[in-house]
């Protein structure tokens, strides 16, 4: 009885740890869910005219974020939800440092750049998207960081959190999918995002791009379904 009545005790103290954990990495994330309801849209676009009044409160989401940098002790989707909002975060102070602006494409190398500190690293947001994102292999990351154009998938106006972040990559993956503005997907052609192209490899682990895409859409897609790629739209995306 003793030991049944430790074990218990030991199951419950683990599962207390644990969920604190997780509300405490969750909490890092609330000033950012914040600014994201107030200056972005339900179509992701953004009001980058009033958020450039809070761009000090995005260096200390940041800098919040640079001192409680990922350890072993978190799970998957902690670390998930934590680089997704950083990539998301970064890319947002970065238009507003050089806005007014019309292309992020008009930044010297906003890609390559090592600027972006989490822990004693010192990061670009390339290395945020190809050396941690899709090295967890995890294709639907594709639709939920935003290069702040309006051909990427939209900035979630919600900040990403380990307990909701299934049910956030699914909703985003199927989103996108089905916009009409990103995609167009019928039984005989699918004219799809260059995201598709571009990280073919991600989506084809487990079968082809129309494999990935089927269990998404209501379209009737088969093999004889033909695939090609629509422009990319590099300009803002910025609220009109």
């Amino acid at each position: 009885m003793r030991l049944s009545i430790l074990l218990i005790s030991v199951v419950v103290w683990s599962w207390s740890n644990l969920m604190t954990a997780q509300t405490t990495t969750e909490n890092l994330h609330s000033g950012w869910n914040t600014l994201l309801k107030t200056y972005v849209d339900a179509d992701g676009n953004v009001d980058y005219k009033n958020l450039k009044s809070c761009t000090p409160k995005i260096a200390a989401y940041l800098a919040k974020l640079e001192n409680n940098a990922p350890n072993s002790t978190w799970s998957k989707n902690e670390k998930l939800a934590f680089y997704i909002n950083l990539y998301n975060a970064a890319t947002v102070n970065l238009i507003l440092d050089n806005y007014p602006i019309k292309s992020i494409k008009k930044i010297s190398r906003p890609w390559d750049k090592k600027w972006i500190a989490v822990g004693d690293k010192t990061l670009s947001l390339g290395d945020i998207e190809h050396k941690v994102l899709r090295k967890m292999q995890e294709p639907r990351i594709h639709f939920v960081i935003n290069c702040a154009s309006y051909s990427c998938p939209k900035l979630k106006n919600e900040a990403f959190v380990s307990s909701q972040i299934e049910n956030q990559l699914e909703e985003a993956t199927r989103s996108f999918i089905n916009d009409p503005k990103r995609n167009k997907i019928d039984s005989k052609e699918a004219k799809l995002s260059k995201i598709f192209n571009w990280f073919k490899k991600d989506f084809t682990t487990k079968g082809s791009i129309l494999d990935f895409i089927t269990p998404y859409t209501s379209v009737k897609l088969t093999k004889q379904t033909d695939i090609d790629y629509v422009d990319y739209n590099w300009s803002l995306n910025e609220k009109k």
